[in-house]
């Protein structure tokens, strides 16, 4: 069984900064893509940014020279630094990992952590 377990979620004023962090644990697939999702009240889930095992980033333009995602493949963990944060950044972010096999999909979410930007 998968599990990831996110924290560093928080209040924090306009133009501060938080990171949050997602640790994952159990069989995971070698070639994946992790990545953070948010979802702010009355939208859809959306990505923010995600990283796969060679490295390579995709972001949201809404966030983009704003956020960093790392990933550190040996601990299966992967970061979201959030700098010059907004109060539409406010929001649930979910932590997520994927990878396909042969037959199948696999595709984890962690709980969600709040952020909440304060104007």
């Amino acid at each position: 069984q998968v599990r990831l377990v996110e924290s560093g979620g928080g209040v924090v004023q306009a133009g501060g900064s938080l990171r949050l962090s997602c640790a994952a644990s159990g069989s995971i697939g070698s070639n994946n893509a992790m990545g953070w999702y948010r979802q702010a009240p009355g939208k859809q889930r959306e990505l923010v940014a995600r990283i796969n095992s060679g490295g390579s980033t995709t972001y949201a333009d809404s966030v983009k020279g704003r956020f960093t995602i790392s990933g550190d493949n040996a601990k299966n963990t992967v970061y979201l630094q959030m700098n010059s944060l907004k109060p539409e950044d406010t929001a649930v972010y979910y932590c997520n990992v994927n990878w396909r096999s042969l037959i199948r999909v696999y595709d984890y979410w962690g709980q969600g952590t709040q952020v909440t930007v304060s104007s």
